[in-house]
């Protein structure tokens, strides 16, 4: 079994994350939903961090992993 990801980006690279996108969704669905999810997380909460937008996803059942970011192009 092959495991889906996806990239969530940041103007940062120290804020760029990985997910697993959940066996029951497809990936156009799984980009919509988790882009409401870190929506709702910040309308709900103007104070939000990270941890609150990651608690949010894995109650959705993405997970977020850790992932190693290549040397900058530069």
């Amino acid at each position: 079994m092959s495991v889906r990801l996806m990239v969530l980006p940041a103007g940062e690279p120290g804020g760029i994350r990985v997910v697993s996108i959940p066996e029951d969704r497809k990936e156009q669905e799984a980009f919509r939903h988790v882009t409401g999810i870190i929506s709702a997380v910040e309308e709900g909460d103007p104070d939000y961090s990270w941890e609150d937008i990651e608690d949010a996803l894995e109650k959705h059942g993405y997970r977020v992993l850790d992932f190693v970011l290549g040397p900058s192009l530069d």
